[in-house]
């Protein structure tokens, strides 16, 4: 039966894992023998909430197809993602309910691509239209909060979005926000330009999250009442954070860390349609981007940022080496938190509990790196 041998990530200690039919079946104390998978540690594969793409191929596309799918979320488990929730951002009616139909068809004609798509995020378009907060989301696509559009999009979804992120300012946002969390589906504040009473506003409406914290913002805010410091020090919100090394300073990072705790804060890595393609220039959607060695994907010429162009695994490594927080709790934010907050069942190394398992090397200060992708010893 196939095995893994590896530390465990919670307690460092040399374990072998055996398993069978997609299950662990026993966990041993001992080195690695003849035959196994080898890796440094191991830990249940991890899940991120906000994936909008990767290879050039956007889930937002008019042309989107299922084979593109396929080959994001393939890509998605060589950096240790077991599940994800593919994110559509603003754009009109229609090209949401397309994303949606040609996503639910993968998810048919698949199994195990259902398993690795957990739901779907979809990220506006009920944000602010102010520039910073809106970020890259189109000004003309932006509108307010409609709760029978949003009904229309989760009948093309077939029930599968389960993250709507929006902003509280917006007339109409809180009765939404209440409708919304009353039908199952987890809601964050995100690209807003709200009020610290509006925030305080939609967390007493049920809003429970905050989307990739720190971005989608004003650059100058006022320096004590902002949605910022409000959302932070909210610990009835969870928060996302981008830890790539480029959306946010360490400095920073270390700010939400210990304010949130690792208890209420999930990684992101929030990739854009433009990560995992090499370093180069690039001319997409009549715009010119270009993507350095490091990941970062820029355009040219500017200080700004055009997008993620990075993994969960390589935000799981900057995290440790921002904050010195423990394996544990980096896996946890990328892994556990995620699911919690969804309402999903939280995998263990344990007996029993599904063998989707990512086997990864890592020294403290280090980068990290996946050498056992998830379902490789599933079978």
């Amino acid at each position: 039966m196939p095995t893994l041998a590896a530390h465990d990530y919670r307690t460092g200690a040399p374990i072998r894992i055996e398993t069978a039919n997609g299950r662990i079946t026993a966990i041993h104390a001992g080195s690695p023998q003849a035959g196994d998978h080898v890796a440094q540690w191991v830990s249940p594969a991890w899940f991120d909430l906000q994936i909008n793409g990767a290879l050039g191929i956007s889930f937002n596309a008019h042309d989107l197809t299922i084979e593109q799918v396929h080959r994001v979320i393939h890509h998605c488990r060589s950096h240790g993602i077991g599940a994800l929730l593919p994110t559509l951002v603003t754009t009109s009616e229609a090209a949401f309910a397309h994303g949606y139909r040609i996503l639910t068809q993968a998810m048919d004609q698949d199994t195990e691509l259902a398993q690795r798509i957990a739901g779907f995020h979809q990220e506006g378009p009920f944000l602010s239209s102010e520039d910073g907060p809106r970020g890259a989301h189109p000004r003309d696509q932006v509108r307010p909060p409609d709760w029978d559009e949003f009904c229309r999009l989760q009948d093309a979804a077939r029930g599968r979005i389960r993250l709507l992120t929006l902003a509280p300012e917006q007339p109409g946002a809180i009765p939404l926000i209440e409708r919304v969390v009353a039908s199952g589906v987890v809601v964050a504040i995100g690209h807003t330009a709200a009020t610290p009473a509006q925030i305080r506003d939609a967390v007493a409406a049920g809003a429970t999250l905050s989307t990739h914290l720190g971005n989608g913002s004003h650059a100058m805010l006022p320096r004590h009442d902002n949605y910022l410091w409000e959302q932070l020090g909210t610990d009835a919100l969870h928060a996302s954070i981008i830890p790539d090394g480029f959306h946010l300073p360490e400095t920073l990072v270390r700010i939400f860390t210990r304010v949130k705790t690792p208890q209420r804060l999930i990684i992101t890595c929030d990739a854009s349609s433009l990560a995992g393609l090499p370093a180069g220039r690039y001319s997409m959607w009549g715009n010119e981007f270009e993507i350095a060695e490091t990941g970062r994907i820029g355009v040219p010429g500017t200080p700004f940022l055009a997008g993620s162009g990075v993994f969960t695994d390589q935000c799981i490594g900057t995290m440790l080496r921002m904050t010195g927080i423990s394996l544990a709790e980096a896996i946890s934010m990328a892994s556990d938190q995620p699911r919690r907050l969804l309402g999903l069942p939280i995998p263990e190394l344990a007996v029993g509990h599904p063998a989707d398992l990512v086997g990864f090397n890592w020294e403290p200060g280090g980068p990290l790196s996946v050498t056992v992708p998830p379902g490789r010893i599933s079978a």
